[in-house]
């Protein structure tokens, strides 16, 4: 549920900032974005109510002159605020960026752990690569799709 303020009801852009550690993956003005909050996806419009949500592992789509891309993500945050919205990811890759082999790859060996549950294997981790690994295939199969 999208809580709008009064004042910025008839704004219809606002500037996201997409950050990683690596590089600044998009800053610019869009009609919105949606993002893979623990809870579900989150969307975003000009004028949302502030807020600080936890990103899980998934696809972020961003909106702008009624375009849609989309980034693969390894979790992060997203951070509203009536200046500006943020994304600070771990990682992002768009589709072009995505290794569709190297995805799968780390996809097989994920399902491999959570399968034969080793010892010694930290599950946790092996479900976040699976996640992750989903994320980028799904952000990538876009790109072939519409070619």
């Amino acid at each position: 549920i999208l809580a709008i303020k009064d004042e910025n009801f008839n704004t219809k852009t606002f500037t996201l900032e997409f950050v990683t550690p690596e590089k600044v993956a998009l800053r610019d003005e869009v009609e919105s974005v949606v993002v893979p909050a623990f809870d579900g996806e989150l969307g975003v419009l000009a004028g949302h109510a502030p807020l600080l949500a936890q990103l899980q592992p998934g696809e972020v789509r961003v909106t702008k002159a009624g375009e849609i891309s989309s980034f693969a993500i390894a979790g992060g945050f997203l951070e509203v605020r009536p200046d500006r919205t943020a994304i600070f990811a771990e990682a992002a890759e768009t589709a072009a960026e995505v290794d569709a082999e190297r995805a799968r790859q780390s996809l097989e060996r994920a399902r491999a752990v959570l399968e034969q549950k080793p010892p010694d294997a930290d599950l946790t981790a092996a479900r976040a690569e699976m996640f992750r690994a989903l994320a980028r295939l799904r952000v990538a199969g876009k790109t072939r799709r519409r070619s």
